[in-house]
């Protein structure tokens, strides 16, 4: 199979599929690879790099698109590169279809197959693809909290972090899943006073035997949510929102309950979601306001640390591509039921059932799809 590793084209995306080291892993099973021009730069990793792994440089992103048979890739596919798609390729990526209608129009109405990163499963029901990412965008969000708090870049100039002789920031983290637990980490480890708020006992106890004591465990219900929000300097979310559910945790009203200078981060990003306030940012225009609370939404955090990101994403991605690229897709779905799991479109059919409920489109059991294959 030849695999293309393209340059990504979101604004501010710095992370790349695959690196050298992946290349190496793909030739060795004896795949092609071909890589854009320029497709690690933003991630630290050259040109020459990837042509020493083995990698066949293309100039153009035309030419990977033409040439090879999967399209392996960190963000979704945007318009200008639907016209490659085509039932003869594959395309592994995030690709986040319930999110955009048009790239779902495209990816059905070329009959392209699509195996999505985000939605891929394990054996413990987690989301192995998206654990390297929430664990950075956790963190990252922190750091992001830490900077737009300074006085220098419109904040209250609290430093997020235990000092002698002022009061100890409080930081909440709604969510105690990677991400959370992640930003609760850095969070506690810079000696703030922590909570964490879930529904689930089990991801408590989880989160309680790996974190600190400055850190505290609390059962997400309405009286604790309502007491950090008066209480803290910042409030983290790190709970992906299900797409169909019209209600909130947080809702602008709570927002008046918060003190003045305090601050949302929400990694999640999803669009009234579970705070109902928060929308998508970019990293060139990160941060705006609501009720007077600084709100940072960037949905892509990783992005800032595209090097350690692109290390981690490529680490996790391989086993799953080379499963594809050693047995072909019908195969390797057949026998990996988590990895069906992910897959979004074949041949025109939608099968994920997410997007199919928010988009209101027929929805193909991929279980009775891989029987026929």
């Amino acid at each position: 199979m030849i695999i293309g590793v393209l340059k990504e084209i979101k604004a501010n995306e710095y992370r790349v599929a695959a690196i050298p080291a992946t290349v190496r892993e793909i030739k060795a099973h004896g795949h092609e690879v071909l890589v854009q021009a320029g497709a690690g730069v933003g991630s630290g990793f050259a040109d020459e790099d990837y042509a020493a792994a083995g990698a066949e440089i293309c100039q153009t992103a035309e030419e990977v698109f033409r040439r090879a048979d999967l399209f392996y890739k960190v963000k979704e596919i945007f318009p200008e590169e639907y016209q490659y798609l085509g039932p003869d390729k594959i395309i592994f990526t995030y690709i986040h279809s319930n999110a955009h209608p048009e790239e779902t129009d495209a990816i059905l109405g070329s009959r392209v197959s699509a195996v999505a990163y985000e939605d891929i499963t394990d054996a413990e029901g987690n989301f192995p693809l998206l654990r390297p990412m929430s664990i950075l965008a956790g963190k990252g969000g922190f750091l992001a909290a830490l900077h737009h708090m300074q006085s220098v870049f419109g904040g209250t100039g609290k430093l997020l972090a235990r000092v002698a002789g002022v009061p100890t920031p409080v930081i909440t983290i709604m969510g105690a899943g990677n991400s959370g637990i992640a930003a609760a980490e850095l969070a506690a480890g810079f000696g703030n006073t922590v909570r964490i708020l879930d529904i689930s006992e089990r991801a408590l106890a989880k989160a309680q035997a790996v974190l600190p004591a400055n850190v505290s465990c609390l059962y997400s219900n309405r009286e604790n949510l309502v007491n950090c929000l008066k209480d803290s300097d910042v409030f983290m979310n790190c709970i992906i929102w299900p797409k169909h559910r019209k209600d909130h945790i947080i809702y602008r009203e709570d927002l008046r309950l918060m003190k003045p200078g305090a601050m949302i981060v929400d990694i999640a990003c999803d669009d009234d979601g579970a705070v109902e306030t928060c929308h998508s940012t970019t990293h060139d225009d990160p941060v705006y306001y609501e009720e007077g609370v600084k709100h940072y939404c960037v949905d892509n955090v990783p992005s800032a640390f595209a090097h350690t990101a692109s290390i981690m994403l490529a680490t996790a991605t391989t086993p799953y591509l080379l499963a594809i690229a050693d047995k072909g897709l019908q195969q390797a779905l057949k026998d990996d039921p988590h990895l069906r799991k992910g897959l979004t479109a074949y041949d025109g059919k939608l099968t994920l059932e997410e997007t199919a409920r928010k988009q209101n489109r027929p929805l193909t059991d991929v279980e009775e799809l891989v029987k026929g294959f």
